[in-house]
């Protein structure tokens, strides 16, 4: 009997969990999306001027249940990115336009994916959302824990692993590196947010994201 009433007492603290987070993440992306036009339209004019080609790229990665969508953020490459090389970009990628290092470096090229956020495809906060290649290389079983919550602009990987073009860059195989040192390092930092998931954990990773901004390398 007490069983089951901790188990609903679980359930309803979840269910309050996911409809106030749902909430925040809709005022918090709305906002942002009308305050902040100012400032998009003075990066899409800065990335326009730079170099050839659309002011937003889209990127395919998995999301909440293996859903597929699309992450959008200000062009910080080539036009012709994807031709040129794979889906892993070290430090010194000869793709990364000048406009581009400095968006990468303040995460500016991020903004886009409020719109991912108001459209319930991301959260503000939550796991990094991963490309389908490097999804399937996941346990199965931490992989479904993962894909479990929506995934999120910022979190604890993303704090925790912010430097990783760095990271990448002083790689003599880069993508090797990635697949079996930085990836199973990531899934378990994802494992641990999922676990550890509440307001109170979101807002404080969203205070970090902050004051990351400001840190040194």
């Amino acid at each position: 009997m007490w069983g089951h009433a901790s188990k609903d007492s679980m359930r309803e603290t979840h269910s309050m969990y996911e409809w106030l987070k749902r909430g925040l993440d809709c005022v918090v992306a709305g906002g942002g999306l009308i305050l902040l036009l100012p400032l998009w339209m003075l990066i899409a004019l800065l990335v326009k001027l730079d170099s050839p080609g659309s002011v937003f790229f889209a990127h395919e990665r998995v999301g909440r249940y293996g859903r597929k969508f699309k992450v959008l953020k200000f062009r910080t490459m080539v036009q012709d990115a994807p031709k040129r090389g794979g889906a892993i970009t070290a430090g010194h990628d000869p793709r990364i336009t000048r406009v581009g290092r400095i968006l990468r470096k303040t995460k500016l090229d991020e903004l886009p994916q409020l719109w991912n956020v108001l459209k319930g495809e991301m959260s503000l906060v939550g796991p990094r959302p991963e490309v389908e290649k490097y999804v399937n290389l996941w346990n199965p079983d931490l992989r479904e824990m993962v894909l479990s919550v929506r995934p999120g602009i910022t979190g604890l990987t993303q704090i925790r692993y912010r430097h990783e073009e760095a990271l990448l860059a002083q790689q003599p195989d880069p993508e090797r590196y990635y697949c079996e040192v930085l990836l199973p390092l990531k899934l378990a930092s994802d494992v641990e947010y999922v676990q550890r998931r509440s307001l109170a954990f979101d807002l404080y990773l969203l205070g970090r994201t902050v004051s990351a901004l400001f840190e040194r390398e």
